[in-house]
């Protein structure tokens, strides 16, 4: 971001914030016209539960009623060694996608999503550091190849909130990133120019220029309850101060600063606890996300008005309704995916 565009950035800000009550209700009558509903998927997600991938990914579509989907790729399944892929899963979910007109974002790169966060092959730890990016731009360059001409695929996302320093990532990667993004950026548009490409960033500790200043479309989460230090200390959530206003003044400078779309890539709408989910009791996980909590956010949400909302935490609604026969929020998204 150049030094004009901060300034601007911040006196537009500035000035949208004098003017919230008024345009949050105008983003509230679009949004509750256009709005568009998705979830995530992520297959190792799913595994952790405990539950079949393919069983829980066709649900999600014949049951649930999803049409947008986006597809968290681990390099670490894909490609195990070196240069010999193992890309049969994601094809059986891309031709399954393709069957039934669901549109997908597929999430590549070195941290796409879901602990820890960076999901990198055993045999890349030893590769030379004057190597690391291009092996990188390798593996991004082959999912391209392979799902380019597949009408399932509406966007790309590179990486998974790269700027933000979450998980077990190793440093290096936050080191110079930005310039390892837009190359990755490059190689997609090179190989497929016409589809847009996603970056995303965190939509509550962020001003989300980054992601403006090199992407296509800015994807940004929406959290409302999480564990962090501050929970555990004080028993404060600090996101619970954020208003639907906040996202949409941000998402508007944007709009305005860069001409460029704001949309929610994570949705909130499944527990964060302290313990691995799997590993906390259903109390605590009620705590962060339970059927009311699921409407409230949904109404949060449409408030923001940034048109586009892909949930979090299907795998979670899926592993709620057959594991512990309670299928309520399972329930309620398909009523909403079906409106």
């Amino acid at each position: 971001m150049t030094k004009p565009q901060k300034i601007a950035f911040c006196i537009l800000f500035s000035s949208l914030c004098l003017l919230a009550p008024l345009f949050l209700s105008v983003t509230t009558l679009q949004a509750d016209k256009d709005t568009t509903w998705g979830v995530n998927y992520s297959e190792s997600q799913a595994v952790y539960l405990g539950l079949d991938p393919k069983e829980t990914y066709s649900a999600i579509i014949h049951d649930l009623g999803a049409r947008h989907i986006k597809i968290h790729l681990n390099w670490n399944a894909t490609e195990k060694e070196r240069g010999a892929f193992d890309l049969s899963s994601l094809d059986w979910q891309v031709a399954e996608a393709e069957r039934n007109r669901v549109q997908l974002i597929l999430v590549i790169g070195m941290k796409t999503g879901r602990w820890p966060e960076c999901h990198t092959p055993e045999w890349f730890t030893s590769v030379p550091a004057a190597e690391r990016d291009a092996e990188i731009i390798r593996y991004v360059r082959t999912i391209v190849e392979r799902y380019k001409d597949s009408g399932a695929v509406q966007y790309w996302q590179i990486e998974n909130e790269p700027f933000l320093e979450f998980g077990t990532c190793p440093d290096w990667y936050y080191e110079d990133n930005r310039e390892r993004v837009r190359a990755e950026i490059a190689a997609v548009r090179a190989i497929d120019p016409a589809r847009e490409v996603i970056v995303s960033e965190s939509g509550e500790l962020s001003d989300w220029t980054d992601a403006a200043g090199m992407a296509d479309i800015v994807g940004v989460t929406m959290y409302r309850s999480a564990w962090n230090d501050t929970v555990e200390t004080f028993g404060i959530n600090p996101y619970s101060f954020l208003t639907p206003s906040f996202y949409a003044l941000k998402a508007e400078v944007i709009r305005r600063v860069y001409n460029k779309p704001v949309i929610s890539i994570e949705l909130q709408a499944e527990p964060w606890t302290s313990l691995p989910l799997a590993e906390s009791s259903l109390e605590v996980q009620a705590l962060s996300m339970n059927p009311q909590l699921f409407e409230e956010n949904i109404e949060f949400a449409r408030q923001a008005g940034l048109g586009t909302y892909y949930f979090w935490g299907a795998e979670w609604w899926y592993w709620m309704k057959t594991t512990h026969e309670d299928p309520a929020i399972w329930d309620s998204a398909r009523a909403l995916l079906a409106s």
